[in-house]
C-alpha cells in the first residue's frame, strides 16, 4: 500500500514574518515548513519557525552547500535541531557554478563528488558529537580532525538530522541516492522526468550501497498558479511562465526538456536571459511546457491535481507558488493536497 503524500508548506516571504508563517502552517495541518535561501539565510529562518511550532519538519529547501563548510551546516543544523526537539530536515542543494564562485566567492569544482564528501563529512562530525569518539574525516575538499571539548555540543536524544540533497542531473540523483536519507527534486521536473529519470537513478545507486530496503523521502516541488479571482489567477500564470523560463534557460536543467523534445527552446531563452529579456523569455513558454512543469486552476482543485500527478512518485511535496502570494492561499492549496 502506498503511504499517504505528506504535504509541506515552503515560506518565501520575509523573515519578520517566518515565526508567524510556520505556526499558521501547522495549524491547518502541513506536515513540515520549508524555507529556501534566496533572500534570508535558511537556518535562522528554520530557528525562528521551530520556537514557534511543535509538530511540523523543519526543513532547509535548500541551505547552500557550497557557500559553506561541513563544519559550519554541521553546527548550524545541529542547534535548530536542538532547538525543535529533533525535527531539523538539512535540505542542501549545490547551486550552480557562476553563484557560487560570482556571488559567494567560494571554489567549484566536480559538483556530485563535492556533495557526497560534504555528506559524509556532516554525518562524521555529527557522529562525534553524538558518540564523543574523536572526529577523523580526511576528503579530497573537507578535513576535518580537531574536535575539543570546549566545541563539542554532545549528543542530542533525537540523534542527528536527516540530510536531503537537491538534484536534477543523474550524477547528484545518484548521490542522493547513494548518501543521503532523501532527494529533494527542482521545481522544473515533470511527471515524465520523475518516472522515467529520477526516480530508477536513485533506485540504481541505493541498490549499488545496499541501501534499496532503507527508508528514502522523494520530495516534489510543484509549481503551481491559482488565485482567489480572474486578476490573480491570470498575474499567477504569467510570473509561472516567466519561472519555467528562467529556470529552463539554464543549461544545467537542460535533460529535462529533451527529454520532452524541448533543447532548443533552452538555447533561445538563455540567450534572452544573457540580454535580460525576462518577460520576452515567459512568452516562449507555451500550453503545452506550461502543462509539464506547472499545475494551475482553482486553490482546492489544483491541490487535488498535485496529488495526482505526484502521489505514487513521490513521498512528499511542497507547492511553489509565485513569491508575492499571499501564503494563505499555500496552505488552501495544500488542503487539497491532503483532501
Amino acid at each position: 500500500m502506498t503511504p499517504p503524500l505528506k504535504a509541506d508548506f515552503t515560506f518565501t516571504g520575509g523573515i519578520e514574518r517566518t515565526a508567524a508563517a510556520a505556526a499558521r502552517a501547522e495549524a491547518h495541518g502541513a506536515d513540515g515548513v520549508v524555507v529556501n535561501e534566496m533572500r534570508h539565510d535558511a537556518f535562522l529562518q528554520l530557528a525562528l519557525a521551530a520556537d514557534a511550532t511543535r509538530r511540523a519538519d523543519l526543513v532547509s529547501g535548500v541551505a547552500i552547500a557550497f557557500a559553506r563548510n561541513p563544519m559550519t551546516v554541521a553546527t548550524a543544523a545541529y542547534d535548530v535541531h536542538r532547538l525543535s526537539g529533533g525535527r531539523m530536515v538539512v535540505g542542501l542543494g549545490s547551486q550552480v557554478r557562476q553563484h557560487i564562485t560570482h556571488r559567494y566567492g567560494m571554489p567549484w569544482s566536480r559538483p556530485a563528488a563535492r556533495m557526497k564528501e560534504f555528506a559524509g563529512a556532516l554525518r562524521a562530525i555529527w557522529h562525534s558529537w553524538q558518540t564523543g569518539e574523536r572526529l577523523r574525516f580526511r576528503g579530497e575538499f573537507y578535513t576535518h580532525t580537531l574536535m575539543t571539548p570546549m566545541f563539542d555540543p554532545g549528543p542530542l536524544p533525537s540523534g542527528p538530522p536527516r540530510i536531503w540533497l537537491a538534484g536534477v542531473g543523474p550524477m547528484m540523483t545518484a548521490v542522493a541516492g547513494e548518501v543521503a536519507d532523501g532527494l529533494i527534486c527542482h521545481a522544473l521536473t515533470s511527471a515524465d522526468y520523475l518516472s522515467q529519470v529520477t526516480l530508477p537513478a536513485v533506485h540504481k545507486a541505493r541498490k549499488s550501497v545496499g541501501r534499496a530496503a532503507g527508508t528514502f523521502d522523494v520530495v516534489g516541488n510543484a509549481l503551481v498558479a491559482t488565485g482567489r479571482t480572474e486578476e490573480e489567477y491570470a498575474a499567477a500564470l504569467t510570473a509561472t511562465r516567466e519561472r519555467i523560463a528562467f529556470y529552463a534557460s539554464t543549461p544545467a536543467y537542460r535533460p529535462v526538456l529533451d527529454l520532452h523534445g524541448w533543447g532548443d527552446l533552452q538555447e533561445e531563452l538563455h540567450r534572452l536571459s544573457v540580454r535580460g529579456r525576462w518577460e520576452e523569455m515567459g512568452r516562449l513558454i507555451d500550453d503545452g511546457v506550461l502543462d509539464a512543469f506547472a499545475l494551475h486552476g482553482e486553490p482546492a482543485a489544483v491541490g487535488r491535481a498535485v496529488r495526482e500527478r505526484f502521489g505514487g512518485l513521490c513521498t512528499r511535496v511542497t507547492v511553489s507558488l509565485s513569491h508575492d502570494a499571499d501564503d494563505t492561499l499555500a496552505l488552501d492549496v495544500l488542503a487539497g493536497v491532503r483532501s
